[in-house]
């Protein structure tokens, strides 16, 4: 089997960094509508509630399936479902762990394109948190 391609949710792609923050310094950015705008879209807003909806400027329209503060929210984007998680990094708890996964992408040319794109916000939001 190609790699990306799984058994049980298809072609799928995760992105990974460790930044020089505390989890809940990244969680309470990445749940911010400035954060929300970097990872989901412009316009995007969204409610802490299993089902709620959400419309991204640009049009893509989504569901939330689970969401646990300071921890990960789990949505539909399109035809797909993304996944943003904050972990802590190593034992002092000074650093975190934020990772996109996408999963139920179309084929390996929309891997790559997403595993672009998730490269390209990762960097926006490190630079936001002056990271970057």
């Amino acid at each position: 089997m190609p790699t990306g391609l799984t058994k049980d949710a298809g072609w799928e792609i995760g992105v990974s960094r460790t930044l020089p923050r505390p989890p809940a310094a990244v969680w309470e950015f990445i749940a911010s509508p400035e954060g929300v705008g970097l990872w989901l879209g412009p316009g995007a807003e969204l409610t802490a509630e299993k089902g709620a909806p959400y419309r991204t400027a640009d049009g893509v329209t989504g569901e939330v399936r689970s969401y646990r503060p300071g921890d990960r929210v789990r949505l539909t984007y399109g035809s797909t479902t993304v996944q943003v998680a904050v972990s802590a990094a190593g034992a002092s708890g000074e650093k975190a762990v934020l990772r996109f996964h996408q999963e139920h992408l179309a084929d390996a040319g929309e891997r790559e394109a997403r595993r672009t794109h998730w490269r390209a916000v990762m960097d926006e939001i490190a630079a936001a948190l002056g990271d970057g």
